[in-house]
């Protein structure tokens, strides 16, 4: 290399960035993706859960047996009513790195936190942060403003009740266009109360309690029909509840470490799906295959674990082999737990024994039906090349099918060459991969899975996403689908939907699957541009920019270029979230929408038919 190309390294290359810095340069390290808040895994989410996660350890510890939480538009307040913060630490708890009472083994046991760094990567995060400690009649606050600190308060004397209260409001400009949703912050809390019976979590006015813990969880978040009741196991340090679906054709898991729902599992639902197996092929001295067991099965599992070792801040997969320092094996401690305690509720429900017997056998009766079909489907995949025809795969899969999952991997699904064309050319190839329908998607409604191997679009599709055995393996953790906004457009997503609905509802459940939002109407004068995706947008756009702007109005993707459609798919893209409502099932669901109720959904289209909708 020439010296005219090289690059000077010196002592001013190195650099030392103070605590607040380092949060804020690098905020992926300690809370993962950003996100606007339409994905459940979003930054705004993950701040809110590290603080709620210090309520909790108080609770676990004995001290406090209710938090209180308030949400305001951006503004979020955390009140509990444990120990407090040590007053003369409480500023140096929440602004210096390496400080924090989670270091004490003894305060704090089976923590979920325990590196000090959550409350300070809130801090640092925050246009507006606010912590006030109550303790022996005593009180103390202090404000911050991305990290620094704004106002100290002397102690002084107080008649409130011990604990701490903690206000905060995220920073604009690191979380844009943020929203927090209700129905994710919902799921959070239901959460901790399942995993913390006793507790009484009160959100904006509602409260929220759990006396059976996980058996709650599931009778709460299970629709279809179950073949026995839930199987509810308890011991020192873990907690188990599970049944089987006598429709589902997935395996759907709860797992959850110190509090903590590892939503990409790790060791403990690992060893957990292998004790599953053992303890019932043991029971009926049968060796059934793994996949027949576990088919349909609908489970929980919560341990806690000393000290545990999260494979990211944002604890998300355990990584512990152990369950403490120097102590069994986590799943050595499950199994153990299983083949006692699940074998000995079989032998005293016998009725229980043999209905799941009977699903075992459905299974293994099913897939040998299916076996050869899966295997046709597997080679046809293969010899379509899915990453030179049907799928443009990011580098992140592509150089490595195995590379480790990523919380901003993207995969958009497309109609058509020509938006295809242009999100390919738009795209951040390191996590976006783009795959490509043919036409119309069949109406998948009422069909058994036999199509999903027999119909190539679907079965390529399942091969992109790597789900026919469930979720654990998805390689993408954003599912877009990316069509355009009128009527085919509509119809190819309800189609898709009611694919995933049907065969993979987990995949909707667990907050994979969006809707992207593209722009309808571009508005420009000479000076400045103006993406608008309403009619309301575009009003406003019209009455801001002056006279005579010029209006385009994008028909199709398609019409996009991609130097313009990479600002929609890139920091600032939209995403809208499917999510199933509470009160309405699968069935149902799809029955209203994809069965032959013609005259029922007429009526319903017209009576919520408007301006907007039709345009959009």
């Amino acid at each position: 290399m020439s010296d005219s190309t090289q690059v000077n390294y010196t002592e001013d290359n190195i650099k030392t960035l103070d605590w607040r810095e380092h949060i804020r340069m690098r905020p992926g390290m300690y809370i993962g993706k950003l996100g606007d808040g339409s994905s459940q895994d979003d930054g705004i989410y993950i701040l809110l859960k590290e603080i709620v996660d210090n309520c909790i350890d108080e609770f676990v510890m004995g001290a406090g047996k209710t938090i209180e939480i308030n949400l305001k538009e951006d503004e979020v307040v955390v009140r509990d009513y444990g120990r407090g913060i040590p007053l003369g630490k409480m500023v140096d708890a929440v602004s210096k790195m390496n400080t924090g009472g989670k270091y004490d083994s003894q305060a704090f046991k089976k923590s979920v936190g325990l590196n000090g760094v959550g409350t300070k990567a809130v801090n640092a995060l925050s246009n507006f942060f606010r912590v006030q400690s109550i303790r022996d009649g005593r009180t103390r606050v202090a404000e911050f403003s991305q990290g620094e600190i704004t106002l100290q308060e002397e102690e002084k004397d107080t008649t409130l009740r011990k604990g701490t209260k903690i206000t905060f409001v995220p920073d604009k400009a690191i979380f844009l266009n943020f929203k927090f949703r209700k129905e994710y912050v919902d799921k959070m809390l239901k959460n901790y109360v399942y995993l913390n019976p006793g507790l009484k979590i009160i959100f904006n006015g509602q409260e929220y309690y759990s006396e059976e813990g996980l058996k709650d969880l599931l009778k709460d978040n299970i629709e279809e029909e179950t073949i026995y009741d839930i199987i509810h196991l308890k011991g020192e340090d873990i907690e188990i509840a599970m049944t089987h679906s006598s429709k589902s054709y997935s395996e759907t898991y709860y797992s959850f470490v110190n509090g903590q729902n590892t939503t990409q599992g790790g060791t403990h639902l690992a060893g957990f799906k292998e004790a599953v197996v053992k303890t019932i092929r043991e029971f009926y001295s049968k060796n059934y295959d793994p996949a027949d067991i576990r088919k349909s099965i609908i489970a929980a599992v919560s341990i806690k674990v000393i000290e545990p070792v999260f494979e990211s801040q944002t604890k998300t997969k355990l990584g512990s082999n152990e369950i403490g320092p120097g102590m069994t094996s986590v799943r050595t401690f499950i199994n153990d737990f299983l083949k006692t305690n699940l074998d000995n509720f079989l032998h005293k429900n016998p009725e229980v024994a043999q209905a799941l017997e009977r699903k075992i056998k459905q299974s293994e009766t099913e897939r040998k039906e299916l076996s050869g079909i899966r295997k046709l489907a597997r080679d046809r995949a293969k010899k379509v090349s899915l990453h030179n025809k049907k799928l443009r795969d990011c580098r992140q899969h592509y150089n490595d099918p195995k590379a480790e999952f990523r919380l901003d991997s993207t995969i958009f699904i497309t109609e058509g060459d020509s938006a295809s064309g242009s999100i390919t050319k738009s795209r951040n190839v390191e996590t976006q991969a783009v795959f490509s329908l043919r036409g119309k998607p069949l109406n998948s409604y009422g069909l058994s899975k036999k199509i999903v191997y027999e119909n190539e679009e679907f079965n390529l599709l399942q091969a992109a996403l790597n789900i026919e055995d469930g979720l654990e393996d998805l390689r993408y953790n954003n599912v877009v689908i990316s069509t355009d906004a009128d009527v085919d457009g509509m119809h190819i997503r309800l189609l898709l939907i009611t694919f995933f609905l049907q065969f993979f509802p987990e995949l909707i459940r667990e907050g994979h699957l969006y809707i992207l939002q593209t722009p309808l109407f571009r508005v420009r004068n000479k000076k400045e541009t103006r993406y608008c995706y309403s009619e309301p947008e575009r009003v406003k756009a019209l009455a801001e920019l002056g006279k005579n702007p010029e209006i385009t109005r994008f028909k199709g993707l398609g019409e996009i270029s991609p130097d313009e459609f990479k600002h929609f798919i890139g920091k600032d893209i939209r995403l809208e979230p499917i999510m199933l409502g509470k009160d309405t099932t699968i069935e149902n669901l799809l029955e209203f929408y994809m069965g032959k109720n013609t005259p029922t959904r007429q009526e319903f289209i017209i009576n919520n038919l408007n301006v907007e909708s039709v345009q959009n």
